[in-house]
């Protein structure tokens, strides 16, 4: 330990030919568990600690998993009926009381998908389809939060999931290959995600690290509601260094007084540091992310995959100005909307078999 996972590259449709394997993809925090008698670790994608986070996880694991095991997976939490992200990010506090009483409150649960390792063995070279195997044998009438993903070879099933599944907080559909050995860092799946695109008010942005006054490092995204409060649902930062330099020109002409911006009263909720420009970063402690608000005149068309409550779920990709858009036409109405799914009929088929 630590090891690193195995990872993903993205594409924009389930890829063609047979011998896949396809798994839904989960919104939630990637981990891999390993468990060595008394001794257990939840390993975070980037190699950190991440039991004093999730408590609620540590004694069922320990439990009811066999006395060594090596798993990948996924921590989620779920709540009405879909993934619930925000109250993951939640969990990335200092206090140890407030995360067991969220704990208590919004329990977490393990989805694996592969196992590495059981006890003595090395599971890393055999195909995808024999880890699988094990994978449903090791875990087979265990009790949550020890969930087993569902998967399928069917491509028609998996167009199904990659649809019917997005409002329930589901994140694309992986797609593995069958005969795939465990590549640790490798980016050997191919995950297939959802691609859209919405005009969003520039209500303010980041300068770039190390070139304050001269390159734009993020804009800060805005969507009007029903009311025509603007609201603040995510950044874009994908830019080369010249159309940072360009932006800079462009909007610092535009930086106005912090009391003169629609959310120069904007508090945040409780534990909900992060829905507002200018709070401190979670996983990166000490980050600046102070903004500089701007007069809400331009509109940006950006790409998208799906929404997290009311907010962009990862950051946007940059398409272009829109300047024949005004800024109160940018409306939550014109975002996609899935309607939720329930996560239980999508455990069903692993219920019933």
């Amino acid at each position: 330990m630590p090891l690193s996972p195995m990872l993903c590259k993205l594409a924009t449709a389930l890829p063609p030919g047979d011998g896949w394997q396809f798994e839904p993809k989960w919104d939630g925090f990637r981990a891999l568990v390993f468990k060595d008698g008394d001794a257990l670790t939840l390993q975070s994608r980037d190699g950190k600690p991440l039991e004093r986070y999730f408590p609620e996880l540590v004694a069922p694991l320990a439990a009811h998993l066999p006395p060594r095991i090596v798993l990948d997976g996924e921590i989620v939490i779920a709540r009405g009926g879909a993934l619930d992200f925000e109250a993951l990010l939640l969990r990335i506090h200092p206090a140890a009381s407030r995360v067991a009483t969220l704990a208590r409150e919004t329990p977490a649960a393990l989805v694996a998908w592969d196992l590495l390792a059981l006890g003595d063995e090395d599971l890393r070279p055999l195909p995808q389809h024999a880890r699988r195997a094990r994978l449903e044998a090791t875990l087979a009438g265990l009790p949550p939060p020890i969930l087993l993903t569902p998967v399928t070879r069917d491509r028609a099933v998996a167009a199904d999931w990659f649809h019917r599944f997005e409002g329930a907080g589901l994140d694309g559909v992986i797609a593995k290959p069958l005969e795939l050995p465990y590549r640790p860092g490798q980016r050997a799946l191919v995950k297939v995600k959802h691609a859209r695109t919405a005009d969003c008010a520039v209500a303010g942005f980041r300068w770039y690290k190390d070139a304050v006054g001269e390159r734009v490092g993020s804009l800060l995204l805005g969507l009007h509601d029903a009311a025509g409060q603007l609201h603040h649902v995510g950044v874009c930062a994908t830019f080369t260094q010249a159309m940072r330099a360009q932006f800079a020109t462009a909007l610092a002409p535009l930086a106005i007084d912090v009391a003169d911006h629609p959310w120069a009263g904007w508090q945040p909720e409780p534990d909900a540091a992060g829905r507002r420009p200018g709070m401190t970063s979670r996983w990166n402690r000490g980050k600046d992310l102070g903004w500089v608000p701007l007069r809400v005149e331009r509109v940006c068309e950006v790409g998208y995959d799906h929404l997290q409550g009311a907010r962009f779920r990862h950051a946007t990709q940059w398409k272009r100005w829109r300047d024949d858009r005004a800024p109160a036409s940018c409306r939550y109405d014109q975002l996609e909307v899935t309607p939720p799914a329930e996560l239980a009929a999508l455990f069903a088929p692993v219920a019933s078999s």
